[in-house]
């Protein structure tokens, strides 16, 4: 798929790994509008096109991509995470994971390829994560692995018309404050040795959007860290 003149839909992408895929985007030629739920003034600045929605509202999922369309791609990044553990987690917080990083996503999907009859390709941002069993966040990491299992169930739907694939990012941002080497050492053991950037999670995206023989497929850009499972 040539990027240029296509108009896509980036999630939460005002800010973090949104942001960085907003701007490579942007510099393939295409029109990108910018979902925010509150971070208003950062959308606007990268995008004339910016469009506010509380994806925990599965009717706004829906609203959104009528409101952002027609559109010829969707990027859903949004997400949120919490760690919370099998006996922590309240039926509240597990619905909100749920909402945001399952049920908002597939709604995106089931909307955008209502209106795009002329073909079109989704990419989902997952975790490295779902290649292990991490207990810390365990309504998160459900919620993730299922959106996986959403990826390839909706490259077999929506076939041949559209692709649907999926990055896996590791630890990309380190807190606020913190210095390389402590990012580097609460990121647990990489094999490559080396964190992963925003810009890498972009150009992976960016990837599967042009690649046109591709559908189903998840890529993990985490420097190794899938390989290891639950030994990080």
């Amino acid at each position: 798929m040539d990027l240029t003149g296509k108009r896509v839909l980036v999630t939460g992408g005002a800010v973090r790994i949104g942001k960085a895929i907003v701007q490579a985007l942007q510099v393939a030629g295409a029109e990108v509008v910018v979902h925010y739920r509150r971070s208003k003034a950062e959308a606007e600045v990268l995008s004339p096109f910016a469009v506010q929605a509380d994806l925990q509202c599965l009717e706004e999922c829906a609203g959104l991509v009528k409101q952002a369309g027609p559109l010829d791609i969707l990027v859903n990044n949004a997400s949120i995470f919490t760690k919370d553990t099998l006996p922590e987690g309240t039926p509240e917080r597990v619905r909100r994971e749920f909402g945001i990083n399952l049920f908002a996503p597939m709604e995106l999907t089931r909307a955008f390829a209502a209106q795009a009859g002329r073909g079109g390709a989704v990419v989902n941002l997952l975790d490295r994560r779902i290649r292990s069993n991490d207990i810390t966040c365990a309504p998160y990491l459900l919620a993730k692995k299922a959106l996986a299992d959403l990826t390839r169930l909706a490259a077999l739907e929506y076939a041949p018309g559209i692709r649907v694939n999926a990055v896996a990012p590791g630890p990309v941002l380190p807190p606020p404050g913190s210095s390389a080497e402590s990012a580097r050492e609460l990121a647990g053991n990489l094999p490559l040795a080396k964190l992963p950037t925003s810009g890498n999670i972009a150009e992976a995206a960016l990837f599967l959007l042009r690649a046109d023989s591709i559908t189903g497929q998840i890529v993990y850009v985490d420097g190794g860290q899938h390989l290891l499972g639950n030994g990080v």
